[in-house]
């Protein structure tokens, strides 16, 4: 009897949650489909009048805003990424001598 009771608190909390997803949904596409025009008496336009700072990291050495990509991945084979890592780890300050050797 126990178990049939868990059974449905089970269900209905389930369909709660599924219930509450499709309408977070529902709500998450109705809103981006919405326009909202601009307000030109607002504090945020005011605020984009001003000069924006630029966080350091994303400036070059004469302070130049860096407009290329800062990071750039390239692919690399299986055997050369492995070589890559065991060569770290053979480098590595805390590397311990393995009973096995």
């Amino acid at each position: 009897m126990l178990h049939l009771v868990y059974i449905l608190v089970f269900t209905v909390i389930a369909l709660l949650a599924v219930s509450n997803l499709i309408r977070s949904l529902i709500t998450l596409s109705t809103e981006t489909q919405k326009f909202y025009p601009p307000n030109y008496n607002s504090a945020i336009n005011n605020r984009s009048r001003t000069p924006k700072k630029v966080h350091p990291e994303l400036l070059d050495e004469q302070g130049q805003v860096i407009e290329e990509p800062l990071l750039v991945m390239r692919s690399v084979s299986v055997d050369d990424a492995r070589s890559r890592l065991d060569a770290l780890y053979e480098a590595s300050p805390s590397k311990t001598i393995d009973p096995e050797d």
